[in-house]
């Protein structure tokens, strides 16, 4: 009965319902009541294993590692571009900055440091442009809230109201341009 072969991960807690989530990555989740057995468990994840493969994601292909020179060129690009971004928006956001520094990250797309200074990472020059603008306006609203609370995420959303879409955006295909990073020897 199903593919007892299908990888899920458990997550136990005081509920009474049983739930399956697929995340962004393809992982299954299973929520389940605390005291129930494995084999109850197996059953239910089997019972909806149509629904689960009909909601997978597609495999996507990795991309192919960027070169030195391609990754130079993309920093040149970004050198031009990225303050641009950043002198267009931070009058809408009501705020000045400090230094911007380009850099090539695998694991930030931008900071904003305590005195002003902006860092961007240049892959940002690999994605539609409307991400790179939520990733601007996303650090320079740290100018006045150098937090993710609830006022951070209202200022930029006065700025930007579908940042959510490009925030998901950046989320699903985040990694995959992270991926592109020369292997550093």
């Amino acid at each position: 009965m199903g593919n007892s072969s299908m990888a899920y991960r458990v997550i136990r807690s005081n509920r009474r319902s049983l739930a399956i989530q697929i995340t962004g990555d393809g992982e299954v989740l299973v929520r389940v009541p605390a005291g129930m057995s494995e084999a109850e468990i197996r059953q239910f994840v089997e019972s909806r294993h149509g629904w689960i493969e009909a909601h997978l994601p597609a495999p996507r292909p990795k991309l192919p590692p960027l070169t030195w020179a391609e990754l130079q060129a993309l920093g040149q690009q970004a050198v031009k571009a990225i303050p641009e971004r950043v002198a267009f928006f931070a009058p809408r956001v009501g705020v000045t900055y400090g230094r911007i520094t380009i850099r090539n990250q695998r694991t930030r797309w931008g900071s904003c440091s305590g005195q002003g200074n902006l860092n961007f990472n240049c892959l940002l020059m690999l994605a539609p442009p409307e991400v790179l603008d939520y990733v601007v306006v996303h650090e320079l609203c740290h100018r006045k809230e150098l937090n993710h609370s609830p006022r951070f995420w209202a200022e930029v959303a006065r700025v930007l109201p579908d940042y959510k879409a490009r925030q998901a955006w950046l989320k699903e295909h985040g990694g995959a341009l992270m991926g592109r990073l020369p292997e550093t020897s």
